[in-house]
Formats: structure tokens, C-alpha cells, sequence
């Protein structure tokens, strides 16, 4: 079975978490005889055609970015080109420049779509788009939600009923590096023998504005790996407020991030809103054992991390979010407990074997259903 997966962007230009989730469904069904493709969209495609994990990655130039929308002429060619070559369509939402190929691009090849997120920030757009967005969900075989919470609190996933199959997001540890205790040690010197950690892009929904007032006249260390639109004025928050044990990292090699994760006491993660969907960086701490906090919004991240069990699930505000760093400090046997329990969740709901078996099932079911 030859898939090909649609988004506008992709590894290596950029490493967010869309990214990771298509990397990871490509590595599981690859395992299970699905032949994968990428088509997505880069600002310097040299060379246009790169091998990731041994997966074929096509880069169209982007010409113009509206509203965080790549656009591209030649992605209409390059569409029509490799969509040609395969059995079936995977679109990942939202980018509402996929459903304009779709709609342009006669392929005659059954699609499927990940419903990645809702359309938070852009609400004024989101009216003009909207009837295109209804178009290319209602004629999609199948679209999957990461959740369930997600399916039924999204008010188009409930719109599209019974089309909508719900596959949590799996990761296979095999596909990461194995922490490496000398790293762990140099991190631990530079950071504290104790210490949170945050992993992610720095985005507007990521609640890190939160995070930084809520450390106000605490002294914990707190490590912030990632780079994003963002970053300068979360480092003039941290200035302002007087943070002195704030760590903005930066982007990390995978190496570097494994002994971060390994070596921190606890992982935050405080999205508060719903564009934050589930959180492959909250999942990747939870494979790794950590105790987690992360905010209550009503999205995939509340099946990761379970309040009371896994970690703290709070308020999205930043005493919620104070109250909740001050308790994971000061308890070592809830941070044990947490930990232990989001490993064990990891290892039941998440590996990306059982993410691969339910993707099959669906492919399956989309070629089995007319082409649009």
C-alpha cells in the first residue's frame, strides 16, 4: 500500500509536533508493508527530494505565508505527481492550502485526514474558509481525532459523526537515543541536580506566559528547550520578572533531548488553549516516567496526563499553575508515584505499534470506499 502524507511543513526543516506524529505513523506502518511519501512545503528546497528515516520527503518551495498558511504554485505539479503514484491521501489539518490541491487536483485517489487541532487564533478567517474546510472533511473517507475528549468536545468532529475513527498518537522508544548518563551529568551541572522541563515550539498556546508567572519568587530551576515566534518576548518576560533560573535552550539535538527528559525531576507542559490538541511533548515525558503538569482545556493532553495519577492536571492560569509546581517540588513520593504510573500508561495506550494496527484498519476501510 503506497500512502502519501500532506502537510506543510516536515523534518528536517522544522521539528514540531505534527512533525514528530507523522514521523512516528510512518515508522509503524512501514513495519506493517505501507510504502510512505511526504509532500510538504520548505523556504530552501535544496535538494527538493531528501530521505528521512529512510522516507521519501518532496519539498516545494513556499512562495508566500498568510495568516501562518504556506502557499505554493508548484505544489499543484507536485500534488498531482505523487498522488498519482499512490494508493491513498493523508492529509494532516489543519493547512487550508491542502484543501485548496484537493479541491484544483483531480487525483481520483480516496483521502483520509488527521484532525490535528481546531482553528483557534484565526477566528475572523475561519468564517471565509470555513465552507472549503466543510467541503474537504465531509468528501475525506475517514478523519481521525488523537482522542476522545478531543472528538467530543471539537464542534466540527461532533458535525462530522460517525466518519471519525479515533486513534491515539503512539511512539516506539526504539526510534530515540538512548540517554546517555555523561550528557545527564553535564546537563544536571549546568541546570541544578533538580530541575522542570519544558520541550516544545515556542507558540502563542503553549502557556508559557503562564509558566514564567507563576515561577515569580520561586527559585526552581526551569529549563525551556525550543525556539519559536515567541521566544523574545517570553525572554523579556523572564527579564522583567526577575527569573534568575530560567533556562531558555533553544532547539536540542534528539541526543541532548534524551538526557534532558532522563534527567529532569518533572515535566511541565502549560498549553492553554485548544490549539494545543494533545502534546507529543507531554507524551515523550510520559514515556520516559516523569510526573507531568499541564492545564485542563478540554483537549488529548487529559488522556496523557490524568490529574492525580500521572501528574497534575490544573487551571490554566498561572496560580493554578504556581500551585501545582510547588507540590510536585516538594513531594518525592508523588513525583515517584506519578512517574511510575505515566510509564505504565505510556506502555498500555501509547507505543505506536497499536497507533499503526488502528491506521491499517483505516487505510483499509478508505480504499475500500469510492474515490472523491
Amino acid at each position: 500500500m503506497r500512502v502519501l502524507h500532506v502537510f506543510k511543513t516536515y523534518l528536517p526543516d522544522t521539528h514540531g509536533g505534527i512533525e514528530h506524529v507523522i514521523r512516528q505513523m510512518c515508522l509503524a506502518t512501514k513495519g506493517l508493508g505501507v510504502d510512505n511519501r511526504i509532500l510538504t512545503l520548505s523556504k530552501h528546497p535544496v535538494p527538493e527530494r531528501v530521505e528521512v528515516d529512510g522516507i521519501t520527503v518532496r519539498r516545494v518551495r513556499q512562495d508566500f505565508d498568510v495568516a501562518s498558511t504556506g502557499l505554493s504554485l508548484g505544489a499543484f505539479k507536485a500534488f498531482a505527481e505523487e498522488a498519482h503514484t499512490a494508493d491513498l491521501v493523508h492529509f494532516h489539518f489543519p493547512w487550508p492550502f491542502m484543501d485548496v490541491l484537493q479541491l484544483l487536483v483531480r487525483t481520483g485517489r480516496p483521502y483520509v485526514v488527521s484532525y490535528h487541532s481546531d482553528i483557534v487564533k484565526q477566528r475572523n478567517l475561519l468564517k471565509l474558509y470555513a465552507p472549503l474546510m466543510r467541503q474537504f472533511l465531509d468528501k475525506a473517507a475517514c478523519v481521525i481525532a488523537a482522542t476522545e475528549p478531543y472528538r467530543q468536545t471539537s464542534a466540527m468532529l461532533q458535525r462530522l459523526g460517525d466518519k471519525v475513527r479515533v486513534i491515539p498518537y503512539g511512539l516506539d522508544p526504539a526510534s530515540y537515543p538512548s540517554p546517555e548518563q555523561e550528557r545527564i551529568a553535564e546537563w544536571k551541572q549546568r541546570l541544578g541536580q533538580r530541575y522542570f522541563l519544558f520541550v516544545g515550539v515556542l507558540r502563542y498556546y503553549k502557556g508559557l506566559h503562564l509558566l514564567l508567572e507563576a515561577l515569580r519568587g520561586l527559585d526552581y530551576p526551569m529549563a525551556i528547550v525550543g525556539a519559536g515566534p515567541e521566544s523574545d518576548a517570553l525572554q523579556m518576560q523572564c527579564e522583567r520578572l526577575e527569573l534568575t533560573n530560567c533556562h531558555f535552550l533553544g532547539r536540542q539535538t534528539e541526543e541532548n533531548l534524551a538526557a534532558l527528559y532522563a534527567g529532569c525531576e518533572s515535566f511541565v507542559f502549560p498549553s492553554h488553549l485548544r490549539s494545543e490538541a494533545f502534546g507529543m511533548a507531554l507524551l515523550e515525558a510520559a514515556m520516559y516516567g516523569k510526573p507531568m503538569l499541564s492545564c485542563e482545556i478540554g483537549s488529548g493532553m487529559s488522556e496523557i496526563n490524568i490529574n492525580e495519577k500521572t501528574g497534575l492536571g490544573v487551571a490554566p492560569d498561572s496560580l493554578a499553575v504556581r500551585q501545582g509546581l510547588i507540590k510536585l517540588w516538594q513531594s518525592v513520593d508523588l513525583r515517584t508515584r506519578y512517574g511510575n504510573a505515566a510509564r505504565e500508561r505510556f506502555n498500555t495506550h501509547f507505543r505506536s505499534e497499536f497507533m499503526a494496527i488502528n491506521l491499517l484498519k483505516v487505510y483499509r476501510e478508505a480504499l475500500m470506499r469510492p474515490s472523491m
